[in-house]
């Protein structure tokens, strides 16, 4: 059944022919154009680091004060490390926002903690459509498919993340790992 269940979520869903449903808040939007951009030009990854930090910060802007309040509560219960809580606060989030990426991204970040991977991917692949941008999702999105095998799809999606920010974690060592274990050696 879990494996039925991975199957028909990856069915359901393509890497590459994703649109977003609902762009960020207006305001953010040329923030986001910039920060790409300099993000782009970064040589390092402390050069980045900060980059990135403002980029995530501007996806949790939902442009709604509830909703911002409801996020700001569940990452309080993560804190305390009340992961039903948590659960419960995002899961009204993904229903009275729905077209809110980053309360789907976050669900999905809690439900693989929580070993509820068909429920990750599921959240995870919703914030990556809603965002195309959110290569923090799609990262966690491409290890989760690496665990099950899937190590095509998740070089595919973890390439996209690698384009939107070739610094963020250690995606170059797992690009190129996953290049390695799909395509082979190139001559």
């Amino acid at each position: 059944m879990r494996s039925f269940l991975f199957a028909m979520s990856l069915a359901a869903w393509s890497v590459s022919g994703a649109a977003p449903h609902q762009p960020p808040a207006p305001r953010a939007v040329p923030q986001l154009d910039t920060l790409f951009g300099q993000l782009a030009k970064a040589g390092t990854d402390e050069e980045a680091k900060p980059i990135e930090d403002r980029i995530l910060a501007l996806f949790l802007e939902s442009g709604s004060a509830s909703t911002d309040l409801l996020m700001t509560r569940a990452a309080t219960a993560l804190a305390a490390n009340d992961m039903d809580t948590a659960q419960q606060l995002l899961t009204v989030i993904t229903k009275v926002a729905p077209d809110y990426a980053e309360g789907w991204h976050q669900r999905g970040k809690l439900q693989a903690l929580a070993g509820d991977d068909e429920g990750a991917i599921v959240s995870l692949q919703k914030s990556v459509t809603l965002n195309p941008r959110q290569f923090a999702a799609m990262t966690e999105l491409g290890g989760i498919l690496v665990e099950y095998g899937d190590k095509r799809d998740a070089l595919k999606i973890l390439r996209k993340a690698q384009s939107l920010d070739p610094h963020f974690g250690s995606i170059d060592q797992e690009v190129r790992h996953l290049s390695h274990d799909v395509e082979g050696d190139r001559i």
